[in-house]
């Protein structure tokens, strides 16, 4: 199989296996298995098709990139992946999507900060994030790893707006109420202000730090210098 095919097949079975697992088939597999064993089956299939992907993107052959990647672009690129990392830390504390025991009572409170910006910062900080790549790599195999990530992420926030408001009812339509699904939609239509959508400070050091760290180790492992140590390293 040559290796864009591969890539492509891999990254289908990655993105499929995700969406069938976390979606149609989680209820009847649950139910039938329990929610522990569903669990450990899911994290299985998860590990072993993320696992095909990395093989398949290391077998990529060097392919030449569609437009050069200046310091201007880079510079972009590096300040999305900033936006990324603070909506994804931001994420991590009283966020009513996740499958969290607080998550009913989160979804009450005032929608802040990055929940201000949209109530999927999780999976636009991932979209984000294969958007900063497909900028300075302009390759068609980081198009199509791009692709699959950013299209994973936003198909699965909206396959959990169905799920949530099915398991929440209308405790999670209200809080889809009085949140967006696209970033920043509520201020640019005046039904929100913009303060509310400064990051807490959680979300704001915790991304700063997360982005330092992962920039940091972009070049330490062998990869190209990305972020600010493209500049002082």
């Amino acid at each position: 199989m040559e290796p864009m095919t591969l890539l492509i097949v891999t990254c289908i079975l990655f993105v499929g296996s995700h969406l069938l697992l976390s979606h149609p088939l989680r209820a009847p597999l649950a139910g039938r298995m329990g929610e522990r064993s569903f669990q450990i089956v899911y994290s299985i299939v998860a590990l072993a098709t993320f696992i095909l992907v990395v093989q398949a993107w290391r077998g990529m052959p060097p392919e030449p990139p569609l437009w050069a990647a200046g310091d201007a672009l880079w510079a972009i690129a590096s300040l999305v992946v900033l936006i990324a990392s603070i909506l994804f830390m931001g994420s991590l504390v009283g966020n009513p999507a996740l499958p969290a025991p607080g998550a009913a009572f989160a979804a009450q409170g005032a929608p802040r900060g990055v929940y201000a910006i949209t109530r999927h910062p999780m999976m636009w900080g991932f979209s984000l994030w294969a958007l900063a790549h497909a900028l300075v790599m302009p390759t068609p195999g980081q198009f199509v790893l791009s692709a699959a990530i950013a299209f994973l992420a936003l198909v699965g926030a909206a396959g959990q707006d169905v799920k949530k408001a099915r398991l929440m009812g209308d405790t999670w339509r209200h809080w889809a109420a009085r949140t967006s699904f696209v970033p920043f939609a509520r201020q640019i239509r005046g039904t929100t202000p913009w303060g509310d959508t400064i990051p807490r400070p959680h979300a704001l050091f915790g991304g700063i730090l997360v982005w330092i760290a992962a920039t940091w180790a972009h070049g330490a492992l062998g990869y190209m210098a990305a972020g600010i140590w493209r500049w002082i390293s």
